[in-house]
């Protein structure tokens, strides 16, 4: 009896624990996102909420659009807008939900020897850098930061493809890792302005430009496309939509602040469909 007592137990542990470990599933996200150190306090509260370990990938943009597009997660968290619309648009996500936003920033040596504090856009801004050859630290990854600073170049009629000199230096790196190399080289950086304020290691650089609407930065959910992906976990992700798109959540980001400064504006709306 006491043998059938404890099978029974081991039994009706080993289905809680399958049943504790079956709500799970995995989102590639952006390395901005989780520099922001926003992840920290979203997600213990999903688990709270929801009973749902989310697991995060956290990559650049393009890279994540890649892990969707094989369907090796069950969501993204991006911020590169017409990417993200090509995606849905090829099916490979089922809808792109807008979330939250903030913008992106130059960044650069508090002595400004490129003189960007003095511009009115971040194309002007750009042209400076450009003219003076000064140092700047691009990530060069394909991720949204990178594209956005591509855009930039373009708008300022400037390829970084014909820099000459060795002035224009990529990491192919995130976020953080690329601002650590910008601050040990005292050099100009772009940036969103979350990972900007919850980087520890400012060393001598400083905020110089920001406020052209064109830095504008929204991130917006995609769950995959399960008639892509069967196996995807079509129901977690659009608990986890749901989640994020609530009273509750929509507070916790707005109400999230690094010295007293808010890193994101909540904004979700309705749902963009490929329909």
């Amino acid at each position: 009896m006491k043998f059938r007592t404890l099978i029974t137990a081991f039994v009706m542990l080993t289905m809680t624990t399958i049943a504790a470990s079956a709500d799970e599933m995995k989102m590639a996200v952006t390395t901005s996102f989780h520099n922001s150190g926003l992840a920290e306090i979203l997600l213990p509260e999903i688990k709270k909420d929801l009973g749902l370990d989310v697991h995060l990938l956290v990559v650049g943009t393009g890279q994540a659009l890649k892990l969707g597009q094989a369907g090796d997660v069950d969501a993204i968290l991006v911020h590169s807008r017409a990417a993200e619309e090509a995606f849905v648009a090829k099916g490979f996500g089922s809808h792109r939900r807008e979330i939250m936003y903030n913008d992106f920033i130059l960044v650069g040596p508090k002595d400004d020897h490129a003189g960007i504090l003095t511009v009115k856009t971040a194309a002007d801004a750009m042209t400076l850098i450009a003219g003076k050859e000064a140092i700047f630290v691009s990530r060069g990854d394909d991720s949204g930061t990178h594209r956005k600073e591509l855009a930039l170049w373009k708008s300022a009629g400037l390829d970084p493809a014909s820099f000459t000199g060795n002035w224009y230096r990529a990491t192919g790196s995130g976020m953080g890792a690329t601002l650590n190399t910008a601050s040990a080289m005292n050099a100009y950086v772009f940036a969103d302005r979350a990972s900007w304020l919850n980087f520890g290691n400012k060393g001598e650089l400083a905020l110089l430009f920001s406020g052209d609407p064109v830095l504008f930065n929204q991130y917006a959910y995609i769950p995959i496309n399960p008639e892509k992906h069967p196996h995807v976990t079509k129901e977690l992700a659009a608990k986890l939509e749901t989640w994020l798109v609530s009273a509750k959540a929509q507070r916790m980001i707005g109400d999230y602040e690094i010295a007293g400064q808010q890193l994101f504006t909540p904004n979700a709306g309705t749902l963009d469909s490929d329909s």
